[in-house]
């Protein structure tokens, strides 16, 4: 496993992870570890160190190397923030998983996951984007972009394909965003306990249901769950982790790709003359952009890395906003490019956990994304960029709000 920079000294181990000074830039304190691929050392909140991954090769090569587990629940885990140490001891379905259970988890899952299946879903997704849209712009400007339009869109896609009742959003998207962010490490806790209970709740209605419908959680309930594949506590872990990630990691990119685009109204111009170029700048924004920046695993063995070796036990991090912006795969990384081949990024991850709903993830943000620059051409900023509020580094990257006029 080799970069194609020669090894350098260690710089000093920066604190991971930092704020953002721009939303859609990785944070400045980052940039001696851009300077230093493929591996740099950081300090967690808690004063360990962890290795964290810089490098673009390295990155896919170990995301791919089963001597990393993602299980948190394994001595050295990297706990990047106190709400996941308090939360360690928590299994947690797919992403917290290692093979053999997680590829039983998965074969479960991706059949509602497939590419084929992500086209069948664009008219519904396209029905719901355009009922936003008529709701928004019918309540006349100023809007609130995040909660009119960006949060909503995943949310009811997500409930659709799940068999969860969309008049419930409020209370499972506040858990979510108390799960995700707490503030406290007990707002975590309860908030996992709240969703639990909740979906717990709705899969034993399911469950006694005689009419079972065509969504994931009828088929879990009445397959999986009867002829004991998986048990209740199985079923409800997955359905936490469809039900959040489904709509969390969307509604930023949403958010954050709104007011990435009319930051640079040159590059949205462009846009707006050629809608056949919406797959590749989705692409690319998955790759600047970045919100998932800082997958979590731990070593196994010991692994070498460019002349570096990872001792087993020790934590490893991956950034992936400092990994999609390698100079030595992307001309000029810090410039929102579409015409530039980005589809190897790792936005998505990579290896046996790449995002499960990546395909359901891109249809969603080119028709949201589309149909919102085409149907609003005069769509601007309502505020002053200084003033927009965003997220803080220690959880997935996007926007608190996102004032907008027309």
């Amino acid at each position: 496993m080799t970069e194609t920079t020669a090894p350098m000294a260690q710089p000093e181990p920066v604190a991971f992870p930092q704020d953002r000074t721009c939303p859609y830039h990785p944070p400045t304190a980052y940039d001696p570890l851009r300077a230093h691929r493929p591996l740099a050392r950081v300090t967690l909140f808690d004063g360990r160190p962890a290795w964290l991954v810089t490098g673009h090769a390295a990155a896919r090569a170990l995301l791919s190397d089963p001597r990393l587990s993602s299980d948190r629940t394994r001595p050295g885990f990297p706990l990047t923030t106190p709400r996941i140490a308090a939360a360690r001891n928590r299994k947690v379905a797919l992403l917290g998983a290692d093979d053999p259970e997680h590829h039983a988890q998965r074969r479960m899952m991706v059949p509602n996951f497939t590419l084929r299946r992500a086209a069948e879903l664009r008219p519904a997704i396209q029905r719901i984007v355009d009922e936003r849209l008529d709701a928004m712009i019918g309540q006349g400007p100023p809007a609130e972009l995040v909660n009119a339009f960006a949060l909503p869109v995943p949310s009811m896609v997500i409930c659709s394909l799940l068999g969860v009742p969309y008049g419930d959003h409020e209370f499972f998207e506040e858990q979510s965003r108390r799960l995700l962010r707490g503030p406290e490490p007990a707002d975590t806790l309860h908030a996992r306990e709240q969703l639990e209970a909740y979906l717990g709740d709705l899969i034993d209605g399911k469950a006694k249901s005689t009419e079972p419908g065509d969504a994931i959680l009828d088929d879990l309930v009445h397959q999986r769950l009867r002829e004991g594949t998986l048990d209740r506590a199985e079923v409800v872990s997955l359905a936490v982790i469809l039900l959040v990630a489904g709509h969390e990691t969307t509604a930023n990119m949403i958010s954050l790709g709104t007011y990435t685009l009319l930051r640079q109204p040159e590059r949205l111009a462009e846009l707006r003359a050629d809608p056949a170029l919406l797959p590749a700048a989705v692409e690319e924004l998955m790759r600047l952009l970045s919100i998932a920046d800082g997958l979590l695993r731990t070593a196994l063995e010991d692994i070498e890395v460019d002349g570096t070796t990872i001792r087993a036990g020790d934590g490893v991090v991956f950034a992936t906003s400092v990994i999609n912006r390698d100079e030595s795969v992307y001309a000029e990384p810090d410039t929102l490019d579409w015409h530039r081949p980005a589809r190897h990024h790792v936005g998505f991850g990579f290896g046996i956990h790449q995002c499960l709903g990546q395909n359901l993830a891109r249809a969603e943000m080119e028709i949201a994304l589309g149909t919102l620059f085409e149907r609003l051409p005069g769509l601007r900023l309502a505020a002053r960029p200084k003033d927009i509020p965003f997220k803080p580094g220690d959880t997935i990257q996007g926007m608190l709000e996102l004032p907008v006029t027309w």
